[in-house]
């Protein structure tokens, strides 16, 4: 079975890949410790990957911060791991705002003094053609998969140089959908997948150039079963069919990659 792309394709046997998923709070361990208390801000933290990398990384022992506009799911998410290793934040947040967006990290900064681990999970799509798209629908599509994810690496760069963090990362969740244009796929969602590959590679050489050790890693899975198509296509059956055309990732199968991310030695930039 083939998981997550992160630059080389993951194949796990039965065994590992059972491993992982009952392990994925602490894998792998040892290297995992020098993030305990450091802070973690997810986005699109609500449902499906983000909720489950917002509990993978709180069972690791960080401070996650969960952005999310459905805040509500996130506090129940953090009443649920109130005794794990780390802590979650609910904040509420409209990616498509940049008033919250920048108050969002006003309040990490008041909360936790600044951002050491950005997670840009947030995306979405409506599954429709591009003759088909209205141009609202394009622009909010284009504000939360494009514009968010640049302004919040931008800010979260912003606080480690502020603070002297050298070793902080950024992680991109991109998509399969950015490297190729599929048949019966949501074209537009498609070509802000490939904005998504164009500034993660735009931010990794501009920290080369300034000569920081802040890493850039983006990951880009196939199809994984959240309630993303439910969303997309707002058509229950339409999203049961989809998922049942091949056995799909699970949103552990994510996290558990973005632990191997984050948990790799300093002098390794997965992208």
């Amino acid at each position: 079975m083939c998981y997550s792309d992160v630059g080389v394709v993951y194949a796990f046997s039965p065994q590992s890949e059972q491993y992982l998923h009952q392990n994925c709070s602490t894998f792998p361990c040892s290297r995992m410790e020098r993030w305990t208390g450091r802070v973690a801000l997810v986005t699109g933290a609500s449902v499906g990957i983000g909720a489950t990398v917002c509990e993978a990384l709180v069972r690791s022992g960080l401070k996650v911060v969960g952005a999310a506009r459905g805040v509500d799911q996130v506090r129940a998410l953090s009443e649920s791991l109130k005794d794990a290793k780390g802590s979650l934040l609910p904040i509420k947040c409209d990616l498509t705002k940049e008033s919250d967006i920048r108050n969002l990290f006003n309040k990490i900064k008041e909360e936790f003094g600044g951002v050491d681990i950005c997670i840009n999970n947030a995306g979405l799509s409506n599954g429709k053609k591009l003759l088909e798209g209205t141009v609202e629908e394009m622009r909010e599509m284009t504000d939360v998969n494009i514009i968010a994810l640049c302004l919040c690496s931008q800010l979260a760069i912003k606080s480690m140089k502020e603070r002297g963090v050298d070793d902080g990362h950024i992680i991109n969740i991109s998509s399969i959908s950015g490297h190729a244009v599929f048949p019966h796929s949501s074209r537009f969602y498609a070509a802000t997948k490939f904005a998504v590959r164009a500034i993660t590679e735009g931010l990794r050489q501009e920290m080369r150039e300034l000569r920081s050790h802040i890493r850039i890693s983006s990951l880009s899975p196939g199809m994984v079963e959240t309630q993303f198509a439910f969303r997309a296509f707002k058509d229950e059956e339409k999203a049961k069919n989809l998922y049942s055309f091949c056995e799909p990732l699970k949103p552990e199968d994510i996290s558990s990659s973005i632990l191997h991310i984050i948990s790799s030695p300093a002098h390794i930039e997965v992208n």
